[in-house]
């Protein structure tokens, strides 16, 4: 039968990828009727590029994204806490991309189209809801105004339907919105001179102010005037009337501005950043607690309908992806049966879980706390405030949990056996 995926993010579409890889036939299902590139920029970590370039993607992210060369914590001074290379310059068989969200979302739709066929991703369609049949599924699709078109019948259905996930809601209808942290990002896209290596991605400050900025655009790059993503965030009060996360919300300058504008580094002007952005949207700082059970039937959750997490550590989209090789495997092994559901869960909810909340206390990022903390006047050389043992502790232990420790993972073998698909 055809495997029902009910969202065309960067999940969904990774799935249906991995799904075809494998000779599964399956159809998308996303509720906008048209799927735009959306948001910022995000990075895709080893573990998860391994897996887009063994779908055979390569190709396209080398021609729009570019390979992350180095991750670097800062004070809110400006002063170096750590570094570290990032992708191949880290001993990675694999590239980590910087890259523009809808970018990524538009090569996944891209190649889904090509592989799958325009007649299984459909848009407009939203699955409201389902039941179990004899022999599968039965999902229940409206249009962007709610009305009833029908329904469609597969072998297994698989929420792909994000954060706000209607499916995520039915299984648990008590469970209401999600948790704010009482942070807001304001992420924002500039034009504006290369800093550091150039590939590098940056984060200074400490939890209540931070900045975050990497290049995103390989051809600005090359042109001397990259694309530079940026997030600037801060902590508010427990009663800010915060307004639901959207990828398309502009944000008001005047809400953040103030609090980075002496922020002007003698290797990165902040303030000039966010002055001539080009454009910039607000998002709250939201997870969900983990869940205790995924798979009900032959329905299971996927990425954020099943881990939303902060997005600390470029994670989210990184995670999403092995989501979808794992089931994929899975199925490959076991059929389209609530066994191959169980086994996934098996492997994937508890090293989310475990992800959820150690993003919870500022994954890798925590550093920087622990500095101001520390010694929030600043200091000479960062060893003056924590030990070298501390720093490597955190930067190692994060990667043992997020699954890319350079060793490991270079030594683990596919998720998904069987050739690369083509395209690469």
């Amino acid at each position: 039968m055809t495997v029902l995926i009910a969202g065309g993010g960067i999940g969904g579409l990774a799935l249906a990828l991995s799904l075809h890889q494998i000779g599964v036939p399956c159809r998308v299902f996303e509720s906008v009727p048209e799927i735009k590139p959306l948001g910022v920029g995000i990075n895709v970590l080893p573990h998860a590029c391994r897996e887009l370039i063994e779908l055979g993607l390569l190709d396209e992210l080398d021609r729009t994204g570019i390979r992350t060369s180095e991750l670097a914590y800062f004070s809110k001074h400006g002063k170096p806490i750590w570094s570290e290379p990032r992708g191949l310059e880290a001993g990675y068989k694999w590239p980590q991309f910087s890259i523009h969200r809808g970018e990524l979302q538009t090569i996944l739709l891209k190649a889904a189209i090509e592989r799958i066929g325009k007649e299984n991703v459909l848009t407009g369609h939203h699955v409201s809801g389902w039941e179990e049949t004899a022999n599968g599924v039965r999902a229940f699709l409206n249009d962007k105004d709610g009305n009833e078109i029908g329904s469609a019948e597969g072998s297994l259905l698989i929420a792909c339907d994000g954060i706000h996930s209607t499916i995520r809601a039915k299984l648990y209808p008590e469970e209401g919105a999600p948790i704010w942290a009482r942070r807001i990002l304001w992420r924002g896209i500039t034009k504006a001179k290369p800093f550091l290596t150039g590939r590098s991605m940056i984060m200074a400050g400490y939890q209540q102010v931070k900045f975050v900025a990497y290049p995103i655009s390989r051809d600005d790059l090359e042109r001397g005037e990259p694309t530079i993503n940026w997030i600037a965030e801060r902590e508010l009060a427990a009663d800010y009337d915060w307004r639901r996360e959207d990828y398309n919300r502009a944000g008001k300058r005047e809400e953040f501005a103030p609090w980075f504008e002496n922020w002007n580094f003698d290797w990165l002007d902040v303030p000039g950043l966010i002055r001539n952005a080009e454009y910039f949207y607000e998002y709250p700082l939201v997870d969900r607690d983990p869940l205790e059970r995924w798979t009900f039937g032959r329905v299971t959750l996927m990425g954020d309908a099943a881990h939303p997490m902060y997005p600390i550590g470029s994670n989210g989209s990184s995670q999403a992806i092995l989501d979808a090789r794992v089931l994929a495997r899975e199925i490959q092994d076991k059929g389209e049966t609530n066994a191959a559901l169980l086994a996934y869960e098996a492997e994937r909810r508890p090293a989310t879980t475990q992800l959820v909340m150690l993003n919870r206390g500022n994954g890798p990022e925590q550093v920087m706390q622990m500095v101001e903390e520390r010694a929030p006047q600043g200091f000479n050389i960062v060893t003056e405030v924590l030990t070298q043992d501390e720093l490597e502790g955190i930067a190692n232990n994060y990667k043992r949990v997020a699954g890319f420790q350079v060793e490991a993972l270079n030594a683990k073998p596919p998720i998904v056996r069987g050739k690369v698909a083509a395209g690469t």
